[in-house]
């Protein structure tokens, strides 16, 4: 089977075939009758789309993770694409199996064993204190932990929501505390960094992954900091760190929302704690702009309104790149040996 059209070559008033995956599905009710409203995605992105009556009454059931070829028109609503079925076929296991679903599953940009290669050099560089050192390494070398952590994502829809986007997140984080470290050396390194290991280290249960990536019970009761917390907890016990460096530790993870209106259990109450919690949200926001930005057609500079960032993005021109100074030093001795030959 063909995958057809992706979600990121979609364009308004175009007729749009193809395969998908559900994201997410959900019955309503309009004057004429009853409709499905539903998210369908695949690697490039995702768009709503509607099933409207009568074709809707063909689905008593549209599970989230099943796979669809689906035909229909594109349009613009409230500035959104937004895509209106016209066919939709339901693949049986049988024919989903067949399916390449590199296809389907956003995966990040960057090699995953690469990543997951820097972040551990780079924690044996920076954790010179045993108990940190032996904490993180532990963490990190656990077979079935590593093996999570490396494919989970990082977010259901805002940002480093695909297949290594935890990891891609994390090594972010990691690396912008430590240029905060450098310039700021007041702060504690260590525990900014081990704070930046761990801070989203819960979403590897908060979220499923997979097709129909998802919050699992847990994650919907309790959520990735409480997670994160328990899931230290054994590895803390074996550590030997220090008490109250174990409870900055705890600390930071807790408070790296920020505001407890955005969920965080405590604000920030360290110099640390509030260099974590900037640097993981301009991380989650340059990630956010990245895909906005990847998904302008064109031409097209202003990315439509943004719920989550509460505003319209804008691309703009990038300043033209001028020669390096290197660069320049050596068109200068090649300028003056020419005139020489002269």
């Amino acid at each position: 089977m063909e995958k057809g059209c992706f979600v990121k070559d979609m364009s308004p008033a175009a007729e749009v075939q193809g395969l998908f995956a559900v994201a997410q599905a959900a019955q309503a009710q309009s004057r004429n009758g009853p409709y499905w409203r539903s998210t369908l995605s695949d690697a490039s992105g995702s768009v709503e789309a509607k099933i409207w009556h009568p074709l809707s009454a063909e689905f008593h059931d549209i599970s989230v993770g099943s796979l669809v070829w689906a035909e229909g028109r594109t349009a613009l609503f409230r500035e959104q694409m937004q895509l209106t079925l016209e066919r939709m076929q339901i693949l049986s296991e049988a024919e989903a199996a067949r399916v390449d679903h590199a296809w389907l599953m956003p995966a990040s940009p960057f090699d995953l064993d690469t990543m997951m290669g820097q972040l551990l050099s780079l924690c044996r560089e920076e954790f010179r204190h045993k108990p940190w050192r032996k904490l993180v390494l532990a963490v990190l070398e656990d077979a079935q932990l590593q093996a999570a952590f490396r494919v989970c994502p990082a977010a259901k829809g805002v940002h480093h929501a695909y297949v290594g986007g935890l990891l891609e997140h994390t090594l972010g984080v990691f690396t912008l505390c430590r240029r905060i470290a450098d310039q700021y050396t007041q702060l504690d390194r260590q525990a900014l960094l081990a704070g930046a290991l761990f801070h989203d280290l819960g979403k590897i249960r908060e979220f499923s992954g997979g097709l129909a990536n998802d919050y699992t019970d847990e994650g919907r009761l309790l959520g990735h900091i409480m997670l994160g917390v328990e899931m230290l907890t054994p590895f803390l016990a074996r550590s030997g760190l220090e008490d109250e460096l174990q409870r900055h530790l705890r600390h930071l993870i807790l408070s790296h929302h920020g505001e407890l209106q955005f969920g965080a259990v405590r604000p920030p109450h360290t110099a640390e704690a509030l260099a974590l919690h900037y640097a993981d949200n301009l991380d989650a926001k340059m990630a956010q702009c990245r895909t906005l930005f990847e998904q302008l057609g064109n031409g097209s500079t202003w990315t439509p309104y943004q719920a989550t960032l509460g505003r319209h993005m804008h691309r703009a021109m990038p300043t033209p790149q001028g020669p390096t100074p290197r660069e320049r030093k050596k068109a200068v001795k090649e300028e003056c040996l020419s005139l020489l030959k002269v």
